[in-house]
């Protein structure tokens, strides 16, 4: 039983590892594409980049590690199925839970140290990077600027921007809000941002445009006023002040605090026990899958790699649907977090039990 035990393991090591590459890889493309044109267009040195990514990898390693041990699973048991393995396994009395013993307790170690991942390690990465990614705002405001897009995020402006290169800007309109009075537009053909992080936010230079000025006598009412240049000063929201932890960047023990103190001050902490269950409900996502990952290999017997790949991915896709809706039902308190979160998870592991059994009865 060692020797047949050290050979399963090594055949799922092989085939996980290689779906831990290729996922995280697949992953990291995404990000990757960003974080160039941060370097290219947007002037920012590389090695903030770099960091920003370590930042953003402990993420990627929370989502890959439960889809690669599902893939793993399905493709090296449904290569043992399809070479008729498992039945002289099954044939020499040796039964499908003894087969899969082992593959349970790798399963369980995995969301062990995920769920460790997911509440030590991912916190931590994930303000860090939002610290990061403000103090790149902070010196490169064109950094967060894409053309385009309604820009909110300084106090009292609204920014629209047709085109950006480097602190370069064309086709600028900005807006400013006003109770009680017309909104206040300002249009320019060009113009620049110079960094001022002493002071909280950025000077914007202006060029060749048109503004609205408060008329002296009427000051609700406003007059065209044409200029070749014009300087304003927008100050960043948030600037100067310490950063708020959102849920996703607490711990359990941060949240759990956090729930206590709301609580005394009857806020509605229905967000924060959702957070400490997905943390935990997501890190067994690995077990979870080694149950419905064995008799999905069993019934199809087909142990190519792109089958194993598409079948897992198709019940990935079901999975996070899954997680997905549990978390809004959560959030807005129609039900219980602590079953509804885990729902998902309970679902895959009662299904993989009847295809277990369907297939045993085969």
């Amino acid at each position: 039983m060692r020797i047949l035990r050290n050979y399963i393991l090594s055949e799922l090591a092989a085939s996980f590892l290689v779906s831990l590459g290729i996922f995280t890889f697949v992953l990291l493309m995404g990000n990757m594409i960003k974080l160039a044109e941060l370097v290219i267009t947007k002037g920012i040195p590389l090695n903030t980049c770099v960091l920003l990514f370590g930042y953003m990898t402990p993420y990627l390693l929370s989502y890959s590690i439960p889809m690669s041990i599902l893939t793993g699973t399905i493709i090296t048991f449904g290569r043992l199925s399809s070479d008729n393995e498992i039945t002289a396994m099954r044939a020499s009395g040796i039964s499908l839970f003894r087969i899969t013993s082992s593959l349970i307790l790798i399963g369980l170690m995995l969301s062990v140290g995920s769920c460790i991942l997911n509440d030590r390690v991912l916190p931590q990465a994930h303000y860090k990077s939002r610290k990061l990614v403000e103090e790149i705002g902070m010196k490169k405001p064109a950094a967060a600027l894409e053309a385009g897009t309604f820009i909110k995020s300084f106090k009292n402006y609204i920014i629209f921007v047709y085109e950006v290169r480097g602190n370069r800007l064309s086709g600028i309109r900005i807006y400013q809000p006003q109770q009680d009075k017309p909104t206040r537009t300002i249009v320019a053909e060009s113009g620049e941002f110079i960094p001022m992080p002493k002071r909280g936010g950025v000077k914007i230079r202006l060029e060749k445009g048109m503004s609205d000025e408060p008329d002296p006598k009427y000051p609700g009412r406003f007059f065209r006023l044409k200029f070749n240049s014009y300087e304003l000063f927008l100050r960043l929201k948030g600037a100067n002040r310490q950063l708020d932890k959102k849920p996703k960047d607490m711990t359990i023990d941060e949240l759990n605090r956090e729930i206590k103190d709301f609580k005394e001050k009857s806020i509605d902490v229905f967000p924060l026990v959702t957070e400490i269950h997905k943390k935990i409900a997501l890190s067994f996502a690995a077990l979870a899958f080694i149950f419905i990952g064995v008799p999905i290999a069993l019934l199809t017997k087909r142990g190519e790699h792109a089958v194993g790949f598409g079948l897992s991915l198709g019940v990935i896709i079901i999975y996070y649907i899954l997680m997905v809706a549990a978390e809004a039902i959560s959030l807005k308190g129609i039900a219980n977090p602590a079953l509804v979160m885990w729902a998902p998870d309970a679902l895959l592991i009662v299904f993989g039990f009847g295809l277990a059994l369907f297939t045993l009865e085969r």
